[in-house]
C-alpha cells in the first residue's frame, strides 16, 4: 500500500487544528473539511452565505489543484450547510465553481457550524498518476 503524502498549499488556509489540508494515498486524495476562511486567515463568518460558499469551494479547489487535480477528478463531495433553506443557494455557487463536473454529493443541513460559519465542504478525488502537482506555495511530503 502506498504511503500517505501530506498535501499543503498557501492558496488555502492553514489548518487550525491537528489535521492536514489533504492526504494523497496512491491516486486517492482526501481533502479535509474547508471553511469560509481566506488563505491568509481572514474569517468570513459575517459575510453572506454565497460569499462563504464560494470561498469554501475555492479553498477545496486550491487544495485539489495543489495535488495535481481538477474538478473533473472529484468523485465525492460532502457539504454541511446551516439551514435547509440555503440548499438552493449552495447549488448555484457549487454549479458555478464546478462547471461540468458532477461528483457524487451529499448536502447535510445542520443547525450550526464552528465559529458561526454557514458552510463546510470536504471531498475525495481520484487523480491520474501522471498529473502534475500544483505550483508555487504547494507541497507534498
Amino acid at each position: 500500500m502506498p504511503k500517505p503524502i501530506t498535501v499543503n498549499t498557501n492558496r488555502a488556509p492553514s489548518p487550525a487544528g491537528h489535521y492536514s489540508q489533504a492526504k494523497l494515498v496512491g491516486q486517492h486524495l482526501y481533502i479535509s473539511g474547508q471553511l469560509p476562511i481566506r488563505p491568509g486567515g481572514e474569517a468570513l463568518a459575517d459575510d453572506s452565505f454565497e460569499t462563504q460558499a464560494a470561498q469554501t469551494l475555492d479553498n477545496l479547489l486550491a487544495i485539489l489543484e495543489a495535488a495535481g487535480g481538477t474538478p473533473a477528478d472529484l468523485v465525492r463531495v460532502t457539504a454541511y450547510i446551516v439551514g435547509v433553506a440555503n440548499w438552493p443557494r449552495f447549488n448555484q455557487v457549487y454549479a458555478a465553481r464546478l462547471g461540468d463536473s458532477r461528483p457524487a454529493r451529499t448536502v447535510v443541513p445542520v443547525p450550526e457550524l464552528h465559529y458561526g460559519y454557514l458552510v463546510e465542504v470536504d471531498a475525495i478525488a481520484v487523480i491520474a498518476s501522471d498529473a502534475p502537482a500544483g505550483g508555487a506555495g504547494d507541497s507534498a511530503v
